[in-house]
């Protein structure tokens, strides 16, 4: 059948007939009135007619035409008008046949408040409506609490909210642990604080090689007049910019930009997008935009573009890996609206051609992950994004529990889901001492302070949720333990058995509302749940059944064959106790003298039978 033979009801070429050939739009629609295309041309009456032409259409082409039964057409001064109602009409009314970008959120950003003696850094999405600096945008929230995280490490500016600090009659934690100078308690003068506000915002701009020489010279007068106490922080500082630089900086990189690739295999579409800012790579974020079958990836990245752009802030530079017909038009558009000059270059050379290889890496393996899990993993992660309302979809999901015998050797377990799937590498167990025998408030308690205490000094990311096997009890535990710690922006899920302990009954209690919620049975999003709160069960009762064991036998070094007496005590002395032995890998353990490597196998061996998931802390 040709397209012309499919339309029997729209006389497409009595339309072209009298269609102009000025630029605009045409929106095509089906028989029940619904568009289903939305299209853009510099020609209409060239564009539109090369759909009922004699030229051989795609299959997907085909199939829009056979369910064409009226176009409606708006003309317009130029093309770059064309382009932004393209783009508009596509947003509001979502065709079936267009492709779709479906992750439209606003990006966070980190804010530097200015109406204070003493600043404070803090994580910010939406309107901009405080007086300060915003610096970004970052690609996700996780990626702005990392850099929090890192800035606090090397630049102790205050990250509490202002009612907290206001109200603090002694430091908190956060001067514990070095994380703050405490300026609350006036620990630190305004003009020393302002010096490490300098520094933070030269960071943030991308001048850390200016900040590094600065506090050298700080460092060497310092010492010169022996105040070793001050040149040893800035010695730390200075190491900790240099190591960031090293892991972060690409020779030659510099400016703004952004890195935005398109993958097609398998019926799936993936577009990332990487953000360079002042030469520093600020993370990347991944897009699988909703599109049909026949979509290669350079329609995509052409219909991926505008609607991510346009209206948001862009870069003087984006770069793309596939050449584009209309580049130059959207260039156009995007420096009209950023009133500076847009380019958007294909087939770059040197660095930039190694960013766009590095986003072209990422999206084929996100493009592969997301085939061998195509219809799992995903599926309930945005099920759950759906039913908790989240900003943007969850990546990592840690859970909580406790296990014990009567109060006696109680053991917490922390677990982690990350991408909808167990991360067993980062399973930790904390072995729960000085408490009441049967306090699982307090258990809970300890277990987080300890957890969330070592995030803060930087062992892993924080997660996206935090689920908690108990009800409300539970959850306001974990909730002051965050507040304590000022750990903002990571909801806080308790998870409790229903009605008779039946599987599919089960009560989220989440913090900060009032009613508890009950998802369907069915629900993708409970499955997930239930999956990763059964596997903090599961790793909270091996671990309590581990620990009871011991109290029990004698120390397990002893049965480990090749290692007598002397050898245990070196062993001991070196890692400073048994707890350290545990953790030592095999190439730690063999650098023991007298420890071959065949030995530091077995006693590895001996610390890990059952899984490669037992650590403890």
């Amino acid at each position: 059948m040709t397209a012309q033979e499919s339309f029997k009801h729209f006389d497409a070429k009595a339309f072209l007939k009298n269609l102009t050939s000025r630029p605009g739009v045409y929106r095509m629609l089906n028989s029940a009135g619904d568009v289903i295309y939305v299209g853009k041309a510099r020609n209409l009456k060239k564009r539109v007619s090369s759909y009922f032409g004699e030229k051989v259409l795609s299959a997907k082409t085909r199939s829009l035409v056979s369910q064409i039964q009226g176009i409606d057409v708006i003309v317009t001064h130029s093309e770059n008008e064309a382009l932004i109602l393209e783009n508009n009409l596509i947003k509001e009314l979502k065709p079936r046949y267009n492709v779709l970008l479906r992750d439209d959120k606003s990006y966070p950003y980190i804010f530097l408040s200015s109406e204070q003696e003493f600043p404070r850094l803090a994580f910010h999405r939406g309107a901009k409506r405080t007086k300060g600096r915003y610096f970004g945008p970052f690609p996700s929230a996780a990626s702005v609490r990392e850099s929090l995280q890192l800035l606090q490490k090397i630049f102790p500016i205050r990250q509490c909210e202002d009612s907290f600090f206001l109200n603090r009659s002694r430091p908190c934690l956060q001067h514990q642990i070095k994380r703050c100078t405490a300026p609350c308690v006036g620990l630190i003068d305004i003009a020393s604080y302002q010096q490490d506000v300098r520094h933070t915002v030269m960071f943030l701009e991308g001048k850390s090689q200016e900040v590094t020489e600065e506090l050298v010279e700080r460092m060497e007068r310092a010492a010169q007049t022996l105040e070793y106490e001050l040149a040893a922080r800035y010695r730390d500082q200075i190491t900790s910019l240099r190591r960031l630089q090293e892991k972060q900086y690409v020779s030659g990189a510099g400016g703004d930009l952004d890195v935005v690739v398109s993958i097609s295999q398998g019926g799936i579409a993936c577009v990332q997008v990487f953000f360079i800012r002042s030469g520093r790579n600020l993370g990347n974020k991944t897009f699988f935009p909703s599109h049909t079958q026949d979509e290669g990836a350079a329609d995509v990245l052409a219909a991926f573009l505008p609607q991510y752009y346009l209206g948001k802030h862009v870069p003087p530079e984006v770069l793309v890996n596939q050449e584009l017909e209309d580049s130059a038009v959207l260039a156009d558009v995007l420096s009209a609206q950023a009133k500076r000059k847009i380019a958007i270059r294909h087939n770059v050379r040197g660095d930039r051609a190694k960013w766009v290889a590095l986003a072209e890496q990422n999206a084929e393996k996100a493009v592969a992950t997301q085939l061998t899990s195509k219809a799992g993993n995903r599926r309930r992660l945005e099920a759950l994004q759906d039913k908790l309302d989240l900003e943007e979809l969850p990546q990592r999901l840690e859970c909580f529990d406790i296990s014990h015998t009567h109060g006696d050797e109680t053991v917490a377990s922390c677990v982690i889901f990350e991408g909808g799937g167990p991360l067993k590498s980062e399973y930790r167990r904390f072995n729960i001492k000085g408490i009441t025998p049967g306090d699982d408030y307090g258990a809970m308690h300890q277990a987080l302070e300890r957890r969330y205490r070592r995030l803060k000094e930087g062992e892993a990311k924080l997660p996206d949720i935090l689920f908690i096997d108990g009800g409300k009890g539970q959850v306001g535990e974990a909730t002051a333990v965050l507040e304590e710690l000022q750990i903002n922006n990571v909801p806080v899920i308790g998870v409790s058995k229903g009605e008779g302990r039946k599987p599919g009954l089960e009560m989220l209690h989440i913090a900060g509302h009032g009613a508890s919620v009950a998802l369907p049975a069915d629900s993708p999003a409970l499955h997930l749940i239930q999956q990763i709160r059964d596997e903090a069960h599961r790793f909270a009762i091996t671990g309590h059944r581990q620990r009871r064991a011991k109290v029990h036998t004698r120390s397990q070094l002893e049965h480990i064959d090749g290692l007598g007496p002397k050898r245990r005590r070196l062993l001991l002395s070196h890692f400073g106790g048994l707890q350290e032995v545990v953790r030592a890998g095999v190439d730690d353990l063999a650098q023991v003298p007298g420890i071959s490597k065949q030995l530091a196998q077995r006693i590895y061996d001996a610390f890990h039978l059952e899984e490669n998931d037992t650590q403890h802390v």
